[in-house]
C-alpha cells in the first residue's frame, strides 16, 4: 500500500506588496505590485497586501481603501490582507529578543549631534557612518543621561560582515555592512521605523521571495542580518529597475496625475497600464495584451534592464486603443452590461475595432439603437430612396451588406465613395466608423430603411 505523496520539492512562492498608506499609488508602485502578483500567481502560490502603517501620524484609512480599489482594478487583489498597525506586540516582542541577545542597544544622540558628527567625518574624508559610541556607555552614563530627561532609540548591532544574495534581476550583490551605520529600529518614543516590522512580517507570513525597487538594495543587507538574528528563513530577493518620465525625474505620490485613480479617472484601460508599467525596461517590447495571464507569461526578472525605465505617459492613450481592439467579449460583458449596452458579442466585435476609450461603446450603441434621423444630403435622397427599396427581407447576416450593395450599385451606377459614403452618413451620421456589414444586421432593417429615407429611425 503507498504512503502519503511527498511535498512537493519547491513549494507554492509566498510574495507581497507593502505600501504606506500615506497617499495615493502611481505607475512606480504598480509596477512591483503587478510583479509580485503575477509572480506568485503564475506559479500558485500566494500574494499578499500588507498595509505598512506604523506611522500614525500619516497613514490613512481612506488610502488604504483607494489602494485596495487600484489592486482590483489593476485585477490583482491580494489573497490576504495583513496590517502592521494590528500587529505592534508582535514587532515589540521581537525588540525584546534581539535586546536580549545584544543586537540591540540603546542610544542617546540627538538629531543635532548626530548631524555635527556626520560633518565632522565629511570634513575628514570619512563616511558618514555611524561610529557607535553609544556601546561604550556604562550603566551610570546611561542613568545619568535618563535622568536629564533623555530617551533611547534603539540601533541594531550590525555583524560587519559582507552579505552576499543572488539577486534575480541584478545578478550577484555583496554589501559590506561595515560601510552602514547600525539601524535605528526603535525610535525614542517606541514607535518602529520601518526595517523591524518589515522582517518581522516577512518572516511570520513566510515571505519567499521580496521583489521590490532598486532603491531598497542596501536595506536587503540590513535586512538579511536581523532576519538570522531572529531565527528567519533568509528570502530571495529581486531588486527592479524604477521608473522616470521623459525628463528624468522619478515617479512619486505627489505627481497625481500619475496616480492609478487618475489614470482610472481619464479612460485608461488597466490592462493597458499593467502593460506598460511592467513591460517598459525590459528585453520585451511594451504592447497590448489579451490578459494579465498573457502578460504573466512575459515577466521574467532576469530581462528587467539595470537601467531607468523611461516611463512616457504619452503612450498610454495608443496602448490603451489597442488594448480595446484585441479585448475579447467576455472580457468586456459585464462593463457593457452596467453601462446599458445591448447586443451582445456581435456589436462588441463590430466596434472594438474603432474605440479609443471603452466608454465609447456607448456612444456607438446609442448610434445603432438610438431613434435618429438619418444624414440626408438633397442631392442624394433619391439614390437613398432607391438604396431603401432594394433592401432585402429579413434575417439579415454577415452577407447581408455585400449582397445589398452590389444591388444598389448595379441599379444606381454608383461605385466607391460615391456609393459608400451616403449610405454610411445616413446610417450613423458619422463620417467613418466601424463596418457596416457587422453593424447592419444589428441594426435591422425597420431602423435602416427609416434612415435611409431621412426620417427618425
Amino acid at each position: 500500500m503507498s504512503g502519503p505523496l511527498p511535498p512537493p520539492a519547491f513549494p507554492p512562492p509566498v510574495l507581497r506588496f507593502a505600501p504606506s498608506p500615506t497617499g495615493l499609488i502611481h505607475v512606480g508602485n504598480a509596477r512591483t505590485a503587478l510583479l509580485n502578483a503575477m509572480l506568485a500567481r503564475r506559479a500558485g502560490g500566494t500574494f499578499i497586501l500588507r498595509f505598512d502603517d506604523t506611522d500614525a501620524a500619516r497613514s490613512r484609512a481612506e488610502y488604504a481603501r483607494a489602494i485596495a480599489a487600484d489592486l482590483d482594478w489593476l485585477g490583482i487583489a491580494p489573497d490576504h490582507v495583513v496590517r502592521q498597525s494590528d500587529r505592534l506586540s508582535t514587532y515589540e516582542a521581537a525588540a525584546e529578543t534581539l535586546r536580549a541577545s545584544g543586537r540591540l542597544y540603546p542610544a542617546y544622540e540627538t538629531e543635532e549631534e548626530l548631524e555635527l558628527k556626520r560633518r565632522l567625518q565629511r570634513a575628514r574624508g570619512l563616511p558618514p557612518v555611524y561610529d557607535r559610541s553609544a556601546l561604550t556607555l556604562t550603566a551610570a552614563d546611561r542613568a545619568r543621561l535618563e535622568g536629564e530627561g533623555r530617551r533611547p532609540h534603539w540601533r541594531f548591532r550590525l555583524d560587519h560582515r559582507q552579505i552576499a544574495w543572488d539577486d534575480a534581476v541584478r545578478g550577484p550583490q555583496q554589501v559590506d555592512t561595515a560601510s552602514l551605520s547600525d539601524p535605528v529600529l526603535v525610535r525614542a518614543d517606541g514607535s518602529f521605523l520601518y526595517t523591524l516590522p518589515s522582517v518581522v512580517d516577512d518572516i511570520a507570513l513566510g515571505v519567499t521571495m521580496v521583489v521590490r525597487g532598486e532603491d531598497h538594495v542596501t536595506n536587503t543587507a540590513v535586512q538579511i542580518e536581523i532576519i538570522e538574528a531572529l531565527g528567519g528563513r533568509v528570502p530571495a530577493f529581486g531588486h527592479h529597475n524604477l521608473l522616470t518620465l521623459p525628463s528624468g525625474e522619478g515617479l512619486s505620490k505627489r505627481l497625481g496625475h500619475l496616480s492609478l485613480a487618475a489614470l482610472r479617472e481619464a479612460g485608461q484601460e488597466s490592462l493597458a497600464v499593467a502593460a506598460l508599467a511592467v513591460l517598459v525596461g525590459t528585453s520585451h517590447a511594451v504592447e497590448a495584451v489579451e490578459s494579465l495571464d498573457v502578460l504573466a507569461t512575459k515577466v521574467e526578472l532576469s530581462h528587467i534592464s539595470r537601467a531607468p525605465a523611461r516611463f512616457d505617459p504619452a503612450d498610454l492613450d495608443p496602448l490603451t486603443a489597442r488594448t480595446l481592439h484585441l479585448m475579447p467579449y467576455d472580457a468586456a460583458a459585464e462593463r457593457l452590461a452596467a453601462a446599458g449596452v445591448g447586443g451582445g458579442e456581435a456589436f462588441w466585435m463590430a466596434v472594438r475595432g474603432n474605440l479609443a476609450r471603452f466608454d465609447e461603446a456607448g456612444q456607438w450603441w446609442a448610434v445603432v439603437a438610438a431613434p435618429m434621423a438619418g444624414t440626408v444630403a438633397d442631392e442624394d435622397r433619391a439614390f437613398l430612396a432607391d438604396a431603401a427599396g432594394l433592401l432585402p427581407a429579413e434575417p439579415w447576416g454577415p452577407a447581408t451588406w455585400a449582397d445589398w450593395t452590389k444591388a444598389v450599385k448595379a441599379a444606381s451606377g454608383r461605385s466607391g465613395r460615391g456609393l459608400f459614403h451616403p449610405l454610411r452618413l445616413a446610417l450613423t451620421g458619422r463620417e467613418r466608423g466601424p463596418e457596416l456589414a457587422a453593424l447592419l444586421p444589428i441594426m435591422g432593417r425597420r431602423r435602416v430603411e427609416g434612415r435611409l429615407r431621412g426620417g427618425e429611425a
